[in-house]
């Protein structure tokens, strides 16, 4: 009986040491070790923005204290990162990426490039919920979402998957909007200049905080007018503007339209690949929540005018799995609308 007693006693104890042994061998590897935020989007845009801000401070709070630094990895809308993380790794957690949001559909969408399953990715967190608009440049002729039923609007774009080409895509398939969209620009500031060019008259899906930190002079000047926002709901700061998605004119449309829309509930997602150990997912993780609580990173945020409305890990993967399930013959849809066949 004493021997069974001390046997209980010595399990319970393994119990409670089990974590902090856990985290003592997280902080040991990644005590004087580099870790890397890889950006899928080019510099100076909204991902990167938050990515750049959230590097500053994460190490701060993942056991070990690892120097983190940001590279861009913009190719194909940052599908090749990915695909190269999934497949590549490394998976020892000294790797973590921001990607664009529409990263967790492109196996559904794009299943010849996207190899990966969004599901098995570690999903780290997410900085904020995004409404995304369509702007158009104060010299258009489109004013307002009737104009852009009855007149074309020309759209700089940089790759599909992104907000810029796939939003426009398939509010046209299924609303009847007329974009233009003219792929290949690099990031969002070589649209920005060839809108005051004249090359393009405006964009057609991007996050209304980037514009709101990048670009404030061009809401105080009058320089784009917001024609359209994308979201589930209308974001209270564009009360009076639209949604495509009211615009839905079927059942079948707006589940269509709401697949690609869900991706503006986690905008600026993170995640490590997949086979990195436990522990240091959940260190990860855990650092993660923390810095969206920290006050220096909080007053970074608001120096850059940025806006935080942040999400689990936990809740960021349950997001990605339940879109992973979208029925198939919504999923056929969408497709359609992105590569112009028929429904």
């Amino acid at each position: 009986m004493k021997f069974r007693c001390g046997m209980l006693l010595f399990a319970a104890c393994l119990g409670v040491a089990a974590p902090a042994c856990a985290q003592e061998d997280v902080a040991a590897f990644y005590r004087g070790k580099q870790l890397r935020m890889l950006v899928g989007t080019g510099p100076g845009g909204g991902y990167d923005l938050f990515a750049r801000a959230v590097a500053r401070r994460i190490g701060n709070h993942i056991p070990g204290n690892p120097t983190v630094i940001v590279q861009n990895q913009a190719a194909a809308g940052g599908l090749v990162m990915v695909n190269q993380l999934y497949s590549l790794g490394p998976k020892d957690g000294t790797v973590m990426a921001a990607p664009i949001n529409g990263i967790p559909t492109a196996p559904l969408l794009e299943p010849a490039a996207a190899r990966f399953d969004a599901a098995k990715l570690n999903w780290i967190g997410s900085t904020n919920r995004e409404t995304y608009v369509a702007y158009a440049w104060h010299t258009a002729g489109v004013r307002s979402l009737a104009d852009l039923m009855q007149r074309e609007l020309i759209v700089g774009a940089t790759a599909a998957g992104t907000t810029l080409v796939d939003f426009p895509l398939v509010t046209n398939k299924f609303l009847g909007t007329r974009f233009k969209i003219v792929r290949g620009y690099d990031a969002t500031p070589q649209i920005n200049v060839a809108m005051e060019r004249g090359e393009v008259e405006g964009i057609g899906g991007i996050g209304w905080q980037s514009v709101k930190t990048q670009l404030p002079q061009w809401i105080s000047e009058k320089k784009i007018t917001v024609i359209a926002q994308y979201g589930l709901q209308r974001d209270p700061g564009l009360a009076s503007v639209p949604t495509m998605l009211e615009l839905a004119k079927t059942e079948a449309d707006r589940a269509a339209l709401t697949m690609m829309i869900a991706r503006t509930e986690y905008g600026r997602p993170y995640f490590v690949p997949p086979d990195v150990p436990t522990a240091r997912i959940e260190a990860l993780r855990r650092a993660f929540d923390a810095t969206m609580k920290d006050p220096d990173f909080i007053a970074d945020a608001a120096q850059l005018q940025l806006e935080l409305s942040p999400a689990t890990g936990e809740e960021v993967q349950a997001l990605v799995a339940k879109l992973a399930g979208t029925p198939a013959d919504i999923v056929a849809r969408v497709r359609a609308a992105l590569d112009g066949s028929s429904p």
